[in-house]
């Protein structure tokens, strides 16, 4: 990979030290120009049939590229419009109610909890344990593990040891999805829901669903709109397709989507191995930085986020901001968190590790 040219791809690089993708990653410039294209389409040529079967073929490339980074057959692969998105649908799909219980952690993003929420209005018992507990705490009334992947807290990896449990899993893979390799068999879960904004430098409201075809039995699709069936024209008579599919998101926009695809290429053009590793050993570089300087950094894995106590996070935040660093913190934590992606470079951590003196 070249990394120099990879990091010219991002032109908001030339003038800030962005480490936040795990907020929303930086836009590429080509990606920006497909969407830009496919805005000047519909523009200049309506919307009608051709629109919508551009529409399609684009979303259809769009599934194929994240089957590809998922490591899984397209056909498992529905389209989101955010990790929130699929994990919603997961969750209300299985119908979870009184007698369930569902293990979570401590560390979970609002985008799981939402859905949480919705189970234990049902009647089921969410219990929360500390995040690296997850697979100790299932028991014979355990249902679900619903957990993040990589949590958005410090970048620590949920226990392998979950993969071993016998019950389903259910992995929230905001953090993960083009931050680290995936294997959705390897990881041994039952479903994943991964954003298209963060680490895929995508679109906002665009992201994917993995979801394996012997769990999916077990999870209606909630909601189904015109382009989760098999023959829409059916009436009460129509059946939902028989792919992942029919969990599709109603209505992505073409340029949404000719974006996320756009960035999706160019990021597979550079080889996602070498994207996971530069990131992940920048960012370990980083996490070694901050502790040698006194800071104390939170429980990480070999992961692309690095979180340090700042008992001023938000000040911190703000005066950082004001320098053209950008970082983030963590509400109701003394956190702040960088996120270290492959374009980033030892200029970028070098002026945040100065910033903070």
């Amino acid at each position: 990979m070249d990394a120099a040219a990879l990091r010219g791809e991002f032109p908001v690089l030339e003038r800030l030290a962005y480490l936040n993708t795990g907020t929303d990653g930086p836009l590429a410039a080509s990606a920006v120009r497909a969407a830009q294209a496919a805005l000047d389409a519909q523009l200049q040529g309506g919307r009608y049939a051709e629109h919508f079967r551009t529409r399609m073929a684009l979303q259809a490339e769009l599934r194929a590229g994240y089957a590809r980074l998922a490591g899984a057959p397209v056909e498992e692969i529905a389209l989101t419009t955010s990790a929130s998105d699929g994990l919603g649908r997961v969750l209300a799909g299985m119908a979870l109610g009184p007698g369930d219980e569902v293990i979570t952690s401590d560390q979970e993003h609002p985008g799981l909890i939402g859905a949480l929420l919705h189970a234990r209005a049902r009647g089921a018992a969410v219990r929360a344990v500390p995040f690296r507990d997850v697979a100790d705490a299932v028991g014979p009334r355990t249902a679900l593990v619903a957990v993040s992947h990589v949590s958005w807290v410090g970048g620590d990896v949920a226990p392998a040891a979950l993969a071993e449990t016998g019950v389903p899993v259910v992995l929230d893979g905001a953090q993960g999805a083009g931050a680290v390799p995936l294997d959705m068999r390897g990881l041994g879960c039952a479903a994943y829901a991964a954003a298209g904004q963060k680490w895929l430098c995508g679109a906002d409201g665009t992201g994917f669903l993995w979801i394996d075809p012997a769990f999916a039995e077990r999870v209606q699709a909630v909601s189904p709109a015109y382009v989760g069936f098999a023959d829409p024209a059916r009436g009460l008579d129509s059946p939902l397709k028989a792919e992942a599919a029919r969990y599709d998101t109603p209505s992505l926009p073409r340029e949404a989507v000719a974006l996320s695809l756009a960035a999706l290429e160019l990021l597979e053009a550079a080889g996602w191995e070498a994207i996971h590793a530069r990131a992940a050993g920048q960012a370990a570089e980083l996490a070694a930085a901050l502790a040698e300087r006194g800071h104390e950094v939170a429980p990480r894995g070999p992961t692309t986020l690095v979180s340090w106590t700042d008992t001023a996070a938000e000040a911190t935040r703000d005066r950082l901001m004001a320098a053209g660093i950008v970082v983030r913190n963590l509400p109701g934590r003394d956190l702040m968190r960088a996120s270290v992606g492959a374009w980033n470079d030892a200029g970028d951590l070098e002026r945040l590790l100065a910033a903070l003196g």
